[in-house]
């Protein structure tokens, strides 16, 4: 049987050292080390906690370590935030396990000069009153970095942007798994059949006050083995991603385009309103994307989807009009840092080349909208470079083009004033991921 401690650090090393995403190096890792449900939870646990509160961890490793951890080899760096995390983050783990089996773990992968600095530091902070304090609250900046572990070039945009108070509600929910939000696929059955066969499978479901045809999932296992969602009753897909579709509101015998599709759920959701009939074409850059796109529409029986291999910020393969335009388009994912934490280690976290290639891609796609359509741009991040602004370009340079209020649920606020056609959802504001998304409409001229 492996060690979960062994299994953790293995996926944070690849992590790290090969750049490889945190989902997909742990659920390779659990199939892979053969683990019992309560280690698989347990190194989980780890991998995500690390890398929740890594910016943290190393600052109080600072205050214990007499060498600078710059010079800290990554292994036994990483052994030693596995500690840390244990000994003041974890109240079920014994001291003398995070310990001890820390310096087993340095053993184990051959560090042995490693293994009695990694017992030295861990034992000085089991022995220290107080653990270890904050930065002065005088700088703002520095103090909320490491409180929440997030870089401070993206607290200070966050600060500049939106305001402390929206900014120390998006670093408070930094940590932690989202619910899962299911789309029920109104093509085979309905809301409510589909909970009383979920619970059959011993799934909790719960209702989204804000959308009509979406549940929280709860207590899944792999979704993948479910019969709901092996015979297509639903698909995964974040609330915020389901309002952008309502806002667009695609209707049956209606042209769309979704011209950054994959992994295809914003399409499916739209062939659902639109019962299926006429055509969604569904486009990505990337043939192993659309092959995504194909399977999932394939599992929910949807035939009104066609994938089309182009590049949405190029005129080289030409559209159709349509009357429903969606630009989800390529972004830095400021606002799903809860589900992907290893974003926000990245060295261009803030991405300045972003907003040039998004504003290309809507430009490029706004000229297949047909008069009287509506176009959504939407992305999963919280920059305003990358949200607001795009939109109040997109609307000076093309006056042909006007916003469309958003009708938007009681259940929806607000964080700060926009435009009546844009929003910017956050987690304490719409119990949803960080999420922007605006809605166009094209004047008809006679």
């Amino acid at each position: 049987m492996s060690n979960p401690r062994f299994t953790a650090f293995n996926v944070l090393y690849k992590i790290e050292n090969d750049n490889a995403y945190s989902n997909i190096a742990l659920n390779n890792a659990l199939k892979s080390d053969r683990l019992n449900p309560l280690d698989s939870s347990f190194a989980s646990t780890l991998v995500y906690g690390v890398l929740e509160r890594q910016i943290t961890l190393d600052y109080i490793l600072r205050q214990y370590s007499k060498i600078p951890i710059r010079k800290i080899e990554l292994k036994t760096k990483i052994i030693l935030r596995l500690g840390i995390l244990q000994l003041l983050f974890m109240d079920k783990v014994p001291e003398s396990a995070a310990v001890n089996e820390s310096v087993n773990l340095a053993k184990k992968l051959k560090l042995q000069k490693s293994s009695g600095f990694v017992n030295g530091v861990l034992r000085s902070i089991t022995r220290a009153e107080v653990k270890y304090t904050l930065p002065d609250k005088s700088d703002k900046i520095r103090y909320y970095a490491i409180k929440y572990s997030c870089p401070q070039e993206l607290v200070a945009l966050w600060l500049n942007s939106y305001g402390e108070l929206n900014t120390e509600e998006l670093l408070k929910n930094l940590n932690g798994r989202s619910k899962i939000c299911a789309r029920v696929n109104t093509l085979k059955t309905d809301k409510e059949s589909l909970k009383n066969e979920l619970s059959s499978q011993n799934v909790t479901t719960s209702d989204i006050p804000f959308l009509e045809n979406a549940l929280y999932l709860e207590n899944t296992g792999s979704i993948e083995r479910l019969k709901s969602y092996l015979s297509g009753k639903f698909h995964i897909q974040d609330a915020s991603s389901q309002l952008c579709i309502a806002a667009l509101a695609p209707k049956p015998r209606q042209t769309m385009i979704d011209v950054c599709a994959a992994p295809g759920g914003k399409s499916f959701t739209a062939a659902e309103y639109m019962n299926d009939r006429e055509k969604i074409f569904s486009c990505d850059l990337y043939e192993h994307k659309l092959k995504l796109i194909e399977s999932g529409a394939r599992r929910l029986g949807i035939k009104s989807t066609v994938t089309l291999r182009r590049d949405a910020s190029q005129s080289d393969i030409k559209l159709p009009i349509a009357d429903r335009i969606l630009c989800d388009v390529p972004c830095s994912g400021l606002g799903i840092l809860s589900r992907k934490p290893e974003i926000r280690y990245k060295d261009n976290i803030i991405d300045n080349s972003l907003p040039d290639l998004q504003y290309k891609i809507l430009c490029q796609s706004s000229q297949y909208l047909a008069n009287g359509g509506r176009l959504a741009y939407s992305t999963y991040t919280l920059n305003p470079e990358e949200n607001n602004k795009i939109t109040e370009r997109f609307l000076e340079e093309h006056p042909d083009f006007y916003g469309i209020d958003l009708n938007l649920p009681k259940e929806i606020s607000r964080a700060y004033d926009e435009k009546p056609c844009e929003i910017t959802l956050m987690p304490h504001t719409s119990v949803t991921y960080g999420f922007y998304f605006d809605l166009f409409g094209k004047r008809v001229f006679f």
